[in-house]
């Protein structure tokens, strides 16, 4: 069809295909308006227009490419061609009139061309299929000749834009999802070499045996139309829409999934072909074959007659008077009324044979939540059965559910994840609305944003579908924080963890858990990147475990603390080795270097999203030592906020270090000690009290602790440090205004900052006299031990700023839980905030 010169210049070549298409466009719209031509004409001159444009191309490119690199040839020197598969109605030769064209690309065997600037096959092919789109798809000034669609190819868009016929076998066969199955029925070679592609494509199109994956993937796709309907509002789309071209489409299409394989018959691309094949061989009875061969032509003529308009890709129907008027004219009908009245009787027919063909039957005593699901189920019966079981929400509910069930996520799962979520909803829907600890509606929500996140993995909807107590479990903990929903759907990998009971309940092991982690880290060694997933994913999971034992069981907020800060010391302790071993530059095998943990982490009090503060020191003569314990802390630290697939490690706080953040990120021991005795503020004396050797060479650790303990225990003037403690809380409260009516549990007067600051002062001032406040016991136990050493006067008092401060630090943890800020009304907390209040009072300003 396309004809033209070999030394023919690009731009009129690209301006002749374009020229061409028009006329012969314009040519066949006047036949078929005329009834000249029948629709099989229309179709077949669509196809055989998009075949040779392609063909032109794809010839036409590949001699320029072959001038500058030489012929493509695989390792026998055969010569190799470009492969473009036709998809859809491409495929089927029954295009439409202004489709777009759904490609894929390939080629035979790897290799390279033989010019004198060889490339490999790769390279050359996928600068020819580059080429080929452009040509057909760009707009220029004379028009465009075909829309071409390339995300059908392995990986869709994310993947190579042209694989070799292995590489193709081998994509098919590993992760071919089931929708790509039922899109390569019509998949077929417009131009290249077909038996070798067919070879590759059919096993994977028509399976030898029936088999109840095929059954329940052709129930899941009748489902997926029903809620493409509701949830779309499809009535007025004749593809898409009920009784639609789509649902004759998927008729033809069911058979041939279904018995293709036994019927070589049905292996065939035309759907009014595969349609007469059906009545052929007695498989639906003749006369129903006739009347949706019937309805099916009057669809399609109706469609080509939608695209006449403005030469769009449009199946829905007109709102405009004026576009209405156009397409009256094109169809003979009188009015718009008398136009409908005979679309309904084709559309009407159609819904008929398809609902007798997909008859679903619900046999469990789940049937209603199936059908809520499926979308099978009216609005208003969805609401009514959401109402009775507990649902407050349950016109957001219908719409949540309708929603998820259409999203591209939902819609791209593999038919085996989509069987197990379907399998798996109506479980949800039922044990949700026995949930006691919050709405159901909570419930419900959270554990279907995870399950969304999770619905890739087969085998964890296998679990929960499989294991109702499983899932059970799933939607307790997710009804009851949403820190833990949000937690598993950014990591679903830690469902495995989850659902082991065994594991789940059982208190950390610190010394265990370091024995595995560096086992695992050595398992690793010389994979920095597997090393660092690795360890997040340790951490993850272990965060989690104490999750859900703060929520399930009655561990106390200490034994919280405890465990989160010593998870966060063996992933220190771990890290420094790991990093260490893999540094190119290290001069010694092990380190003299050490951590030390600040604040939270120092004070062992460390909550689920708390960042590390650390500093770091060496004790090291070597020449070079300060160069290569600066990069390597740079390395750790980069190590812990790196963001890699499995998330963050920990945010790191180094603002701590001698001269904060214009210090240097190492410091001697002899050089920290130095600053701490003549340099240091008394706020970084305060931070000091909940220091702690955390990871590293513990000869270093002992000198800080000696440090620490010297530091503590000097003689301070009493009145001076009073004030200057009091002044300095008082610029932090000018600078954290509370809200009104609120009370901000951490910055708020009588809050958390008032006890610790309390509790510093009574250590700067007191250890001299009491070296045992040195001891780094947390907040609560020096508050204990203040009181019996009589620096507290009142224990009764003492006791109630430690119940005080745990309840304030319980409240946080449940707020993190629950995704939210640590801020109570103005009139909750009052009596432990009068004790905070009453013992500063009493040290700050009674003298």
């Amino acid at each position: 069809m396309f004809l033209y010169e070999k030394n023919i210049e690009e731009s009129v070549f690209l301006q002749q295909i374009r020229l061409i298409r028009q006329r012969l466009m314009a040519h066949m719209i006047v036949r078929d308006l005329n009834g000249l031509a029948d629709f099989a004409e229309v179709v077949e001159i669509t196809s055989a227009l998009a075949e040779s444009a392609i063909a032109a191309a794809a010839d036409f490119y590949h001699a320029r490419l072959a001038e500058v690199y030489g012929m493509p040839r695989d390792a026998s020197g055969q010569p190799q061609q470009l492969i473009v598969v036709g998809m859809g109605k491409l495929g089927g030769r029954e295009l439409n009139v202004s489709s777009d064209i759904d490609l894929i690309f390939a080629y035979e065997q790897e290799g390279e061309t033989d010019g004198a600037k060889s490339i490999s096959n790769q390279d050359f092919f996928t600068r020819l299929g580059k080429k080929v789109i452009a040509a057909l798809d760009d707009v220029t000034a004379d028009g465009f000749v075909f829309r071409v669609d390339m995300r059908l190819r392995p990986f869709g868009s994310e993947g190579a834009l042209v694989c070799n016929l292995d590489a193709l076998e081998d994509y098919y066969q590993n992760y071919g999802r089931e929708w790509e199955r039922y899109a390569w029925i019509k998949g077929r070679a417009v131009y290249g070499p077909e038996v070798a592609l067919s070879k590759v494509m059919k096993p994977f199109v028509f399976r030898k045996y029936l088999d109840f994956n095929a059954y329940a993937s052709m129930r899941d796709l009748k489902v997926q139309i029903q809620r493409d309907v509701v949830q779309r509002r499809l009535s007025d789309n004749i593809k898409l829409g009920r009784g639609g071209i789509r649902e004759v489409e998927f008729i033809a299409q069911l058979f041939q999934l279904i018995r293709g394989g036994q019927v070589p018959d049905l292996q065939i691309k035309p759907t009014l072909a595969v349609l007469d094949c059906l009545a052929a061989r007695d498989m639906l009875p003749a006369e129903d074959v006739a009347a949706l061969k019937q309805s099916y032509i009057y669809l399609r003529n109706l469609e080509h007659r939608l695209m006449y308009i403005d030469d769009q890709q449009t199946q829905d129907l007109p709102d405009s008077e004026t576009y209405r008027g156009y397409l009256l004219q094109m169809v003979g009908n009188a009015d718009w009324a008398s136009f409908m009245a005979e679309l309904n009787i084709h559309r009407d027919r159609v819904q008929r044979f398809f609902d007798a063909i997909f008859k679903d039957e619900q046999s469990d005593d789940l049937q209603e939540e199936a059908a809520l699901w499926q979308g099978t189920l009216s609005v208003t019966e969805g609401e009514q059965w959401l109402q009775q079981h507990g649902y407050t929400r349950s016109s957001d509910i219908v719409h949540l559910l309708q929603q998820t069930r259409n999203s591209q996520r939902i819609q791209q799962l593999p038919e085996q994840s989509r069987r197990r979520l379907d399998q798996l909803m109506p479980l949800l829907l039922r044990e949700a609305s026995q949930q006691q600890s919050t709405s159901p509606d909570t419930a419900l929500i959270r554990t279907l944003d995870l399950l969304e996140s999770i619905c890739r993995r087969a085998s964890y909807l296998a679990l929960l579908a499989e294991f109702p107590d499983a899932l059970a479990l799933i939607v307790k903990l997710c009804a009851a924080s949403p820190w833990i929903a949000q937690y598993v759907s950014a990591h679903p990998i830690l469902l495995d963890e989850l659902l082991n009971k065994q594991t789940l309940f059982k208190r950390l092991d610190a010394a265990q858990l370091k024995i595995e982690l560096t086992r695992h880290m050595q398992q690793l060694a010389g994979d920095v990147e597997a090393q660092m997933d690795a360890m997040r994913h340790f951490k993850h999971a272990s965060v989690l475990k104490i999750a859900a034992q703060d929520l399930m069981t009655a561990l106390p907020l200490e034994a919280i603390s405890d465990d989160l800060s010593a998870l966060a010391d063996v992933i220190l302790q771990v890290s420094v080795q790991t990093v260490w071993q893999n540094l190119p530059f290290k001069h010694l095998e092990v380190p003299k270097f050490a951590v030390i943990g600040y604040g939270k982490l120092g004070g062992k009090e460390l909550g689920y999203l708390s960042d590390l503060d650390i500093i770091f020191l060496f004790d090291d003569d070597a020449e070079r030592a300060q160069e290569i314990y600066a990069r390597f802390a740079q390395r750790i630290n980069t190590w812990f906020n790196t963001l890699t697939n499995a998330g963050l490690l920990y945010e790191t706080d180094l603002q701590l270090r001698p001269d904060g953040n214009s210090g240097l990120l190492v410091s001697t021991v002899e050089a920290f000690n130095e600053y701490q005795q003549h340099k240091a503020w008394v706020w970084e004396h305060q931070a000091i009290t909940r220091a702690r050797f955390v990871a590293g060479d513990a000869s270093i650790g002992a000198a800080f602790e000696q440090i620490r303990h010297q530091l503590l225990c000097q003689p301070r003037d009493m009145q001076a440090l009073k004030q200057e403690i009091a002044d300095m809380r008082e610029k932090m409260r000018e600078a954290h205004k509370p809200k009104a009516d609120r009370f901000e549990v951490k910055q708020g007067v009588g809050g958390i900052i008032d006890v610790e600051f309390m509790v510093q002062y009574l250590v700067l001032t007191q250890a001299a006299q009491y070296p045992e406040l040195t001891d780094n016991i947390g907040n609560i136990a020096l508050l204990q031990r203040c009181a019996k050493l009589g620096l507290i006067e009142s224990a009764a008092l003492a006791e109630q700023v430690a119940d005080a401060y745990r309840e304030y630090r319980t409240l946080i943890h449940h707020a993190k839980l629950q995704g939210q800020e640590a801020i109570v009304a103005d009139d909750q907390l009052q009596a432990e905030r009068a004790a905070v209040v009453q013992l500063w009072q009493t040290l700050f300003n009674g003298g």
